[in-house]
Parts: C-alpha cells; sequence; structure tokens
C-alpha cells in the first residue's frame, strides 16, 4: 500500500477542518501523515489539528494558499500527498487508489468532486485558450454533440481520462514531483494556482488525469466567500490572465474570446423570465476591466 500525506490549508476553517479529518478515518491502512498549514486563523482550528495529532504550521498571518501548500510539502516525508482544501470530505477509502496510481507514474491525478446535494462539480476543465474553446463558447452546452460537450466539460465524464486542469481543492502526485514543480507560485495569493501548477505539470510532462470512480464531496468557498463578499470577480479575471500570459498571446487571446463569450451568452439568457444572470454580467465587467488594465 502506497504510503500517503494529507497537506491542509485553514483559514478560519474550524467546522470543514473536523469534517475532512474524521473522513481520513475511511482511508484504509495506516492513517496518513496528516499536515494542516495555519494562514491566519481567529478559530480553533489548529487547536483542533492539534489534538487530532496533525502536524501544524503556523504561518502567522494569511499568506495565501499557495504558500501554505508550499510551507506544508515542506514537512512531507511521505512518497505521495494529497494536497485538500478544508472543506472537502472523504466518502470513502478511494483515495487510497489515486495515492497507488500517483505513485506509479509522474501526473496530477484529480478525483470527481460532488457539491453537498451529491451533484457531480465542474471541477475538471478542457485545456485554455484552444480554437475549440473559442467555437464552443457561444453555443448551448446542451446542443454540443456528446464527445463535444465532454470535451467542453470532462468533469461530466464517467470514464478516466486526461483533462486541461483540475481545481486544487484535492491534487494528488508523487511528493518528488510537486517538489520540482514549486509547487506554487508564493506570490499568487489566491485564485488559479491550480490551473498554473498543472499548465507547468503539463509542460513538464505530468498530465493531469481525472479519475471520476473516486469521489469526494466539496463544500466549497468556505474561506472565500465570506472574505470577499462578491467582490472577488476582479481579482479572478486578472489571476486567469496572468496566468494565461505566460502562455502566450495567443492562448491569453483565445482564452479572453472564450471567456467574453461565455459570460456574455450566460448573461443574454437573463432576458428569459425568472432568470437571474447577475453574476455572469459582473463577470463580463470584470473581464473587460481586466483586458482594459492589460493584467
Amino acid at each position: 500500500m502506497t504510503r500517503l500525506a494529507v497537506v491542509t490549508v485553514i483559514h478560519d476553517s474550524e467546522a470543514d477542518l473536523e469534517r475532512l479529518l474524521d473522513s481520513l478515518h475511511l482511508l484504509p491502512g495506516p492513517a496518513p501523515q496528516t499536515v494542516v498549514v495555519d494562514s491566519g486563523s481567529r478559530d480553533r482550528g489548529a487547536a483542533l489539528a492539534r489534538d487530532r495529532g496533525a502536524e501544524v504550521i503556523d504561518l502567522g498571518a494569511n499568506q495565501g494558499f499557495g504558500a501554505g501548500c508550499n510551507a506544508g510539502l515542506r514537512l512531507v516525508h511521505e512518497p505521495v500527498v494529497a494536497l485538500l482544501n478544508p472543506d472537502v470530505e472523504l466518502l470513502d477509502g478511494g483515495l487510497a487508489a489515486l495515492a497507488a496510481e500517483a505513485g506509479t507514474r509522474e501526473a496530477l491525478l484529480a478525483p470527481r468532486m460532488l457539491n453537498t446535494d451529491a451533484s457531480v462539480q465542474d471541477s475538471a476543465h478542457p485545456p485554455p485558450g484552444t480554437p475549440t474553446a473559442v467555437a464552443c463558447a457561444a453555443l448551448p452546452r446542451r446542443a454540443l454533440p456528446r464527445p463535444l460537450r465532454l470535451h467542453v466539460e470532462p468533469w461530466r465524464s464517467d470514464a478516466p481520462r486526461t483533462v486541461g486542469w483540475a481545481i486544487g481543492a484535492c491534487l494528488v502526485a508523487q511528493t518528488g514531483l510537486l517538489r520540482r514543480l514549486g509547487p506554487f507560485d508564493p506570490a499568487a495569493f489566491l485564485f488559479y494556482e491550480d490551473l498554473e501548477l498543472c499548465l507547468r505539470a503539463g509542460h513538464a510532462g505530468a498530465p493531469t488525469l481525472l479519475r471520476p470512480a473516486v469521489a469526494l464531496r466539496h463544500r466549497g468557498g468556505g474561506s472565500v466567500v465570506p472574505a470577499f463578499a462578491g467582490a472577488d470577480l476582479e481579482l479572478r479575471a486578472r489571476r486567469r490572465r496572468e496566468v494565461l500570459a505566460r502562455e502566450g498571446r495567443r492562448r491569453l487571446a483565445l482564452d479572453d474570446a472564450e471567456q467574453a463569450l461565455t459570460f456574455a451568452s450566460r448573461a443574454m439568457a437573463g432576458a428569459l423570465p425568472r432568470t437571474d444572470r447577475t453574476r455572469e454580467r459582473a463577470q463580463l465587467r470584470a473581464l473587460w476591466r481586466a483586458m482594459r488594465a492589460g493584467a
């Protein structure tokens, strides 16, 4: 059985962390090495982690997700590590299967993510900045042929597949691979660290692999939503453009076009009765501002 470590970064995440730590008991075999990085919490999350036997790193202030993961990874002594958000909850021992596969190949492995109502979360995505993404952006997804829809929405797939990137709520990989990759840019405080990591891993020959047979529950937004109160859209737009700019001007331009078409088509759907598309219109405005600023 592949030995596994778990690294999670908390920020006022006590309730979520308790659920995560409780669910780790579902893993078969010896308990994983558990590293909890406290990024400026005001609750008792760090004390809870210590009471449960986790190794705790106190950063003293909120340094962001990427810097927290980097700090936690430095303590890992197991060959494979799972980077988990505290608002993730294991449903069974399937994470061990991801660890076993990760131990045999250099790749980033991502499970299926479920919402609290058990619906499938859009947690895995195609490569950004491609002509196919632009061509599909303005079309209703339900109108696409199934193979094309699974290309643009790979999170719907029931079969294992390679994806462009997956959200960082759960990524499993060899510890040495993540260390060689960085894994994260410590200067990036929040948003799209996962996209950047998956792109860099792909350039290094390590694909991102979706394994939908393994499912975890992801509550989502536990720290971000209260902290930003909806004012996160411009930061998201700037950060995504920063990441794609490193892929070249062509990919950035294609991704800008894909994002603009996606938000615009969804906002237009808001003209239908009883359909609110306030967020999509706000996303479109945030993208335009980011593009004008040249971020």
